[in-house]
């Protein structure tokens, strides 16, 4: 491969940090020596099918949110034939779809908070407090809302919630904030996140100083095997190819792990998680990018 289309930016709430992202993804595929077209990705199809036009060798998959990793532009690519980063039409749309992606977790006997969905409208009251509220489909924890116990929670409406007419509802898990990195099908290893107040959420991900990251997580050998293990399976059973990142909450006061979602378009910015596990199992950024593009291929 020698000529490679980075996708970035999208329409979607994750516009900024898919920039971020496609900015690090160009300077490190410049470094390898590739020829590089960065594309800013907006509404227009056919001005980004013009875009791609003659084919690259392969498309990186820079952007996040929808569009970019529920299934949509990796439909496009697949029509264009040009091979693409990370995972397929299938995968991408069943892990974007949180509900979807639990049932198939629940299927492959990983353990997953109790949750339904529900109207927004009636999202507050649905289940005893502590639980949360997230959008169904969503990335970079946007939309997240934690209802503690004596909250007056404000009911959802249009105008306070603009992710859709239905929101998931799921048990609050408390405990430790934990993640794993999967490469082809391996898990990589095992994270940490300690915020230094409140939860891991979209400030905080994107933010310096906002938290602390601890690889290799400071946890038992048999939950940190627990971990890669459920990654692993969360994975497969998802049926993704290339880098994905798994994302847990370890109650380790008799409640155990529990897988909260797979993303399949993890962020590759300075203060993103999938580079700083693949640094410490080895590999550094220049070479995990060059690994998720030599994996660049189309499903069909």
């Amino acid at each position: 491969m020698n000529r490679i289309a980075v996708l970035m930016g999208g329409v979607s709430a994750e516009r900024e940090v898919s920039l971020t992202t496609g900015q690090a993804v160009c300077e490190a595929l410049t470094t390898l020596g590739y020829s590089v077209d960065p594309i800013d990705v907006g509404a227009d199809i056919p001005a980004l099918a013009a875009r791609l036009t003659p084919a690259p060798d392969a498309a990186f998959n820079a952007l996040h949110g929808r569009f970019g990793e529920d299934g949509c532009i990796q439909g496009l690519l697949e029509l264009m034939g040009i091979p693409y980063t990370h995972s397929g039409i299938r995968a991408s749309a069943l892990a974007m779809d949180k509900a979807a992606a639990k049932a198939v977790f629940r299927t492959a006997g990983i353990a997953v908070p109790d949750g339904k969905v529900v109207c927004c409208g009636d999202a507050h009251g649905s289940m005893p407090p502590p639980y949360v509220v997230k959008p169904v489909s969503e990335g970079s924890s946007v939309g997240v809302i934690i209802v503690e116990e004596g909250s007056n929670a404000v009911p959802l409406s249009p105008e306070t919630w603009p992710f859709g007419g239905r929101a998931l509802v799921e048990r609050y898990i408390p405990g430790r904030e934990l993640t794993v990195a999967v490469n082809d099908g391996r898990a990589l290893g095992l994270l940490e996140i300690r915020p230094y107040q409140g939860f891991y959420d979209y400030d905080t991900k994107y933010t310096e100083a906002r938290a602390d990251h601890l690889v290799p997580a400071p946890v038992d050998d048999d939950v940190a095997a627990q971990a890669l293990d459920m990654a692993e399976r969360a994975h497969a059973a998802l049926g993704c190819r290339s880098i994905t990142r798994a994302d847990f909450r370890y109650d380790e006061h008799g409640g155990g792990l529990y897988l909260l979602e797979v993303n399949t378009q993890p962020g590759l910015t300075p203060l993103s998680l999938v580079p700083e596990i693949a640094a410490w199992a080895g590999i550094d950024f220049p070479s995990l990018v060059q690994l998720m593009t030599e994996a660049a291929r189309c499903d069909f």
